[in-house]
């Protein structure tokens, strides 16, 4: 990861503190982290087709490796495209 803070807010606990603190007094779930928003909003971006260059740049990666193995897993919405992809492929031999 590049950068002093690696994409993170310098005062991290804070902002832990707050959003447990909301998760609470809204009845979400309890579990999450600014680290899982940091997940769905790489999972939005991999459905939505944004380039994996694109992707490390906003995540702050300078090696690709991580941001696959980590961040650029399959969703479901993929999984269900990837099907109807090979669906269509194979009306049309």
């Amino acid at each position: 990861m590049t950068g002093e803070n690696c994409g993170y807010p310098i005062y991290v606990k804070k902002i832990e503190n707050r959003m447990a603190r909301m998760l609470k007094l809204s009845g979400l779930n309890e579990e999450l982290t600014p680290h899982s928003l940091r997940h769905t909003h790489t999972s939005l971006l991999a459905e939505a087709r944004v380039g994996l260059e694109e992707i490390m740049e906003r995540l702050g990666h300078a090696d690709d490796e991580i941001t696959r193995k980590v961040y650029l897993h399959v969703t479901k919405t993929m999984k269900k495209e990837a099907s109807q992809k090979f669906s269509e492929l194979m009306k049309n031999l």
